[in-house]
């Protein structure tokens, strides 16, 4: 059966290096699902430094708006993928299709593949919620969604790492343990 790893914590707290760490842990094709779009010079020259820290080692799909159709058209002979980041593809669901308090029909689509995923999943989100009330309506609303659907993802995961400082705390492990 496949294993579902959350992995969580603040900015630059070490998440995205321990979630490709866990994946060159596993044998076999490995996909990097990634969320970002290159929308000005600052993204676009972080795209390219994850681009070159994954080198060779995993087929990158780039998909900022519906991770669940990604993960749907990846071939079976892959082991793992690496979705990240949850909360930047949150953050382009708000931008293309608007702040309403509406579901996103495609947050539901990747918690229905979470139930029953074709490999091993290692997905990399931010916590936002530890800090201040947001000032405005539309931070509220990130703040809200980044949370539910964290909530969501952790229930469905085996295994949920905290990334403090660089170190990896363990919050939920599965029956067997932590992903590789």
């Amino acid at each position: 059966m496949n294993k579902i790893t959350l992995i969580s914590g603040g900015g630059r707290s070490g998440k995205s290096r321990h979630a490709l760490s866990l994946a060159l842990g596993y044998s076999g094709r490995r996909v990097f699902v990634a969320t970002a779009e290159a929308l000005d010079d600052e993204i676009r020259d972080r795209i390219g430094k994850h681009r070159a820290e994954r080198g060779d080692a995993f087929i990158t799909v780039e998909e900022p708006l519906d991770p669940a159709r990604a993960l749907k058209s990846l071939p079976g002979d892959i082991t793992v993928a690496v979705v990240d980041c949850l909360t930047v593809w949150l953050g382009n669901l708000m931008h293309h299709r608007g702040s309403s308090n509406e579901r996103y029909t495609e947050v539901d689509s990747l918690m229905s593949i979470l139930s029953n995923p074709s490999c091993n999943l290692i997905m990399v989100t931010n916590e936002v919620g530890m800090g201040i009330i947001p000032h405005n309506d539309m931070a509220r609303r990130f703040r809200d969604l980044a949370g539910w659907v964290n909530q969501e993802a952790a229930k469905l995961a085996d295994n949920v790492i905290l990334m403090v400082c660089g170190i990896p705390v363990m919050v939920k492990r599965g029956a067997d343990g932590p992903a590789r």
